[in-house]
């Protein structure tokens, strides 16, 4: 009879990129993971784990909080924005950060925090856990299984199936995923516009081949170009090897071109290129590459309307609008709601390894009257809390919190706009009255102190909102602030001083 247990047999984790960014425990834990057939690689400050990330894109990442360089915050900001897909675990020390600390790091996109000491067999089931939700990641990497990577939020019944509207979409997806056929995909942020994509993708016949996704607006417009279409040595300053754009990775698959409103009128006649004749010459190259590449691009603008401006190619958009997939807000199709809220209290039930109860009747029945703003990424962020924090009516308070408004609403609430019926523009919920009312004395605050105090209260609001709309993309909610990006960046640090009691607000 075999001896299975004489040796230790390949597993999925062959295929695993770790990322390991600790420099007290790197050299342990490389080994202990690189035993167990993961493909590791280590780092002992924050510029050796930028670099790594960018050479060979992990699937996990292990982050210590005390690495050398960049803070923890801005280095996982860094790696989801350049590796959105890696799971990070951030490692805290036995004196943890503060609870609002910790909460910044969740928001920012923390898949799991253990505390140090970390005990090894903990943290090799957390990291097993994520292997088996992404076993491959980065250019070479094996694809992982449709079902892996779709993960159960790609059910058509479970979120296509709940209102009218998503059904016809379900119909739609049906009729053209398995054909080569462009699509361009509508709505509001937050609406599940990806997930849409990976479902015409899902139901493909290119469904075992790559699917590539690069959204256009968080990458500079100077560098989008060699990210779609690689470059050739010599092509610039810096450029000393071959780098394969992301088309080619996607050869016989599919790329999704999320947020294709935001690229520059200079590249989109290169895209029209290629869609009209499936070539593309890399920076700095002269040879045509010939890429077979079904494409699916998403927006949140209206197309129409920035054609009229000057500022997207007619000609291209009529490429990309082949078939047209609108995705109602949340707001419309509020039945959803509780089928949503089930599946992702059972979601990070799962990641976080906590079970608080479902929600109550009256919780329900909230947020079914809730307009919903920021969509299901709202949702599915505030059940997340939810399962971490375990306390119902502190979730439900933030439905009524002043920062839930939509940013026009608070935009128009901070400058007490008062339009009347034909351009009424009001918040969805009534604010709550202070728990302190004014007190009507000698010593109150005057007239313009209180009306400074609340331009920058409802300006902070607007930032928190804008940054968690942009999953913390500074660059892109300044674009969206319309001030400079050093302006905001000031005006952050400002926000970030009076939360932690450093400043005091002006006539506060």
């Amino acid at each position: 009879m075999p001896n299975f247990g004489s040796t230790i047999q390949p597993t999925i984790h062959d295929r695993v990129r770790l990322l390991i960014a600790d420099a007290a425990s790197g050299r342990f834990l490389t080994s202990h993971f690189t035993a167990r057939h993961y493909h590791v690689s280590a780092a002992a400050d924050s510029t050796d784990a930028l670099r790594l990330l960018r050479a060979d894109p992990p699937a996990i990442v292990l982050l210590d909080s005390e690495l050398p360089g960049l803070s923890t915050f801005e280095l996982l900001e860094r790696i989801k924005h350049d590796v959105p897909e890696a799971a990070v675990i951030v490692l805290v020390s036995a004196n943890s950060p503060d609870p609002g600390a910790i909460f910044r790091l969740y928001k920012l996109g923390a898949d799991d925090l253990l505390s140090k000491p970390v005990a090894i067999a903990e943290l090799e089931e957390r990291v097993a856990k994520f292997a088996h939700r992404n076993p491959g990641s980065g250019p070479g990497a094996p694809l992982p299984s449709v079902s892996h990577k779709l993960n159960k939020n790609t059910d058509l019944t479970l979120l296509y199936g709940a209102s009218p509207a998503m059904d016809d979409i379900r119909n739609t997806i049906e009729q053209v995923a398995d054909t080569t056929a462009t699509v361009l995909i509508r709505g509001e942020s937050g609406t599940g516009k990806e997930v849409t994509a990976r479902l015409v993708f899902a139901h493909s016949s290119r469904r075992d081949r790559p699917f590539v996704k690069i959204n256009c607006a968080a990458i500079p417009d100077e560098l989008l170009e060699s990210e779609l279409f690689g470059y050739e040595p010599g092509a610039f300053t810096g450029a000393n090897r071959q780098k394969l754009g992301r088309f080619e990775q996607a050869h016989h698959g599919t790329i999704f071109l999320d947020e294709i409103s935001e690229m520059h009128p200079s590249l989109q006649a290169k895209l029209l290129h290629v869609l009209q004749d499936g070539s593309f010459s890399r920076l700095g190259g002269k040879r045509e590459i010939s890429v077979d590449v079904r494409v699916i691009a998403a927006t949140n603008k209206q197309l129409e309307e920035a054609v009229i401006a000057g500022q997207f190619r007619e000609d291209l958009f009529y490429r990309l609008n082949v078939i047209t997939i609108h995705i109602p807000p949340l707001r419309e199709r509020r039945e959803e709601i509780p089928v949503l809220l089930t599946f992702f209290q059972q979601k990070y039930s799962e990641v976080y390894g906590k079970t608080p109860p479902p929600f109550s009747d009256a919780a329900v029945q909230r947020m079914m009257e809730y307009s919903w703003p920021g969509n299901i990424r709202e949702l599915e962020n505030l059940v997340k809390r939810y399962v971490i924090v375990g306390n119902e009516p502190q979730i439900i308070r933030e439905l009524s919190s002043p920062r839930n408004y939509s940013v026009l609403s608070q935009i128009a609430s901070s400058r007490n706009l008062a339009l009347g019926a034909n351009g009424a523009v009001a918040p969805p919920e009534a604010a709550p009255r202070s728990a302190r009312p004014l007190a009507i004395n000698e010593n109150m605050p005057s007239l313009l102190e209180i009306g400074h105090r609340a331009a920058v209260k409802a300006e902070n609001e607007v930032i928190e909102r804008v940054l968690l709309e942009t999953k913390w993309n500074r660059r892109q909610a300044a674009k969206l602030l319309k001030i400079s990006y050093k302006a905001f960046l000031n005006k952050l640090k400002a926000l970030e001083e009076e939360k932690q009691g450093l400043k005091t607000p002006p006539g506060g």
